[in-house]
C-alpha cells in the first residue's frame, strides 16, 4: 500500500502550489535553495543566451519547470530546453532535450549528482551543472558527472555554452 500512498501525495502535489517550488521524492517535500538573486540573475543570462536561436534549433526553454522524472519523483529544473515537436505538458513527462541545473552557495555536489541521475534515468541526454561560486561547470552523461572544458557544448550541435564569460559576466556585476 506504499504506492498507493505515494501516488495520492503526487497527486495532491501536483495540484498544489508552493512557493518557493519544492521537489517532490518518493513522498516527501524537498526544499530547493532558490530565490536568491544570484541564481535567478544565472537563469537569466542562460536564457538569454538561448532564447534567440530557439526557432532554429526547434527547441522551447523554460525556466523553474516541474519535470515528473518517474512515477514517485518531479524535480523543479532550473532551465530546461524541449523539443518543440514534444507534447505540451503542463508537468513535464517527455524527457527535455537539455536540462542545466545552478548550484547556490548552500547547495552540495552529492545532492546535485543525484537530480541529475534522476534526469539522466528520464532519458534527458544533456545535463549540465553550473557552479558559479567555484567557477566550475560539469556535465553529466553515461560516464557519470564530470568537469567539463572551457564551452558547454550539446555533441553534433552549435549548441553551446561558455560558461566562463557567462560567470565573468555574473562576477562583475555580484563581487
Amino acid at each position: 500500500m506504499a504506492t498507493q500512498t505515494v501516488l495520492t501525495l503526487m497527486q495532491e502535489y501536483l495540484q498544489t502550489s508552493y512557493s518557493p517550488d519544492m521537489d517532490f521524492v518518493d513522498g516527501h517535500l524537498e526544499e530547493r535553495n532558490v530565490g536568491e538573486h544570484e541564481h535567478a540573475r544565472l537563469q537569466w543570462l542562460i536564457a538569454k543566451a538561448f532564447s534567440p536561436r530557439e526557432d532554429e534549433w526547434d527547441l522551447e526553454g523554460v525556466i523553474e519547470q516541474r519535470i515528473r522524472v518517474d512515477g514517485s519523483r518531479v524535480r523543479i529544473c532550473d532551465v530546461a530546453l524541449l523539443r518543440s515537436d514534444a507534447p505540451f505538458e503542463r508537468v513535464i513527462e517527455t524527457p527535455p532535450f537539455l536540462c542545466i541545473e545552478i548550484l547556490s552557495r548552500e547547495d552540495r555536489l552529492s545532492r546535485a549528482k543525484i537530480v541529475l541521475e534522476d534526469y539522466w534515468r528520464m532519458g534527458v541526454k544533456h545535463i549540465w551543472l553550473l557552479d558559479p561560486h567555484r567557477d566550475i561547470a560539469y556535465v553529466f552523461d553515461d560516464a557519470g558527472l564530470h568537469e567539463a572544458e572551457d564551452v558547454l557544448q550539446v555533441p553534433g550541435t552549435e549548441m553551446r555554452l561558455d560558461y566562463h564569460a557567462l560567470f565573468a559576466r555574473f562576477q562583475s556585476v555580484h563581487s
